[in-house]
């Protein structure tokens, strides 16, 4: 499989201040990769003025597009960029953690491997909190899904666009992460892991917390069970 073209998803919340500068930063990285890259921006329900500067960014970069959701969600924005990119190698990741030089590794990867699925595993976390929960969370996956990975949430996630199946997800909230992994389990898509160590956020501030791990950690169940019932079906 040669590959002819790149999107790269990038969901969008309340990052007015930083997001141009990001995209600049990423675009000037992104010229290292040898086929051509399109940034796929949606701003999902935001509260400030996101949507107003990704959308003048359309006009000052080719390589930018811009959609909308004007309903919340991870999953919802991240289905949203999937539906909307043009490219035969997909990638989607979280653009307040990521940086430029992951995005172009990652890529580069998937050039490489263009049958596989690239996905990042973040080794560091910022306090013993988020580490502990992180845990748990991997380790309740791994069990519900069987799966052979870890960092369920890590970003990039990287696919070819013939890998079907990752292209009618169907989670609108955070665990579209959780339902990537076990589909890639469930069609037996090979996955490459490459290691982050670097886990500072660019801008923005993290939403998670125990009202939200906790809805998680039901949530991998309520998957899980929805899973297994459409399997025995």
């Amino acid at each position: 499989m040669t590959v002819a073209s790149i999107s790269v998803i990038l969901p969008v919340y309340n990052q007015e201040d930083h997001i141009e500068h990001i995209v600049r930063d990423y675009r000037s990285a992104l010229a290292k990769v040898p086929v051509p890259v399109e940034l796929v921006l949606v701003t999902n329900a935001c509260r400030d003025r996101s949507a107003q500067v990704c959308k003048n960014m359309t006009s000052q970069f080719e390589l930018v597009r811009h959609f909308d959701s004007a309903t919340g969600g991870w999953g919802r924005a991240v289905k949203l960029g999937l539906r909307e990119a043009s490219g035969d190698i997909l990638c989607y990741t979280n653009s307040a953690r990521t940086s430029p030089e992951i995005l172009t590794l990652v890529l580069l990867y998937a050039i490489a491997y263009p049958k596989v699925v690239i996905k990042a595993n973040r080794k560091i976390r910022e306090s013993l909190r988020r580490r502990l929960g992180s845990l748990l969370y991997n380790l309740e996956c791994r069990a519900f899904f069987d799966l052979p990975t870890w960092d369920i949430n890590g970003t990039p996630k990287v696919f070819p666009r013939s890998f079907a199946k990752l292209l009618n997800l169907e989670c609108d909230d955070d665990l579209i992460d959780a339902e990537f992994n076990a589909i890639c389990r469930q069609e037996s898509y090979p996955i490459i892991e490459v290691p982050v160590l670097s886990t500072k956020r660019h801008g923005g501030k993290s939403t998670t917390n125990l009202r939200s791990a906790a809805k998680m950690y039901w949530g991998a169940y309520e998957l899980w069970r929805k899973m297994k019932q459409e399997i025995s079906l």
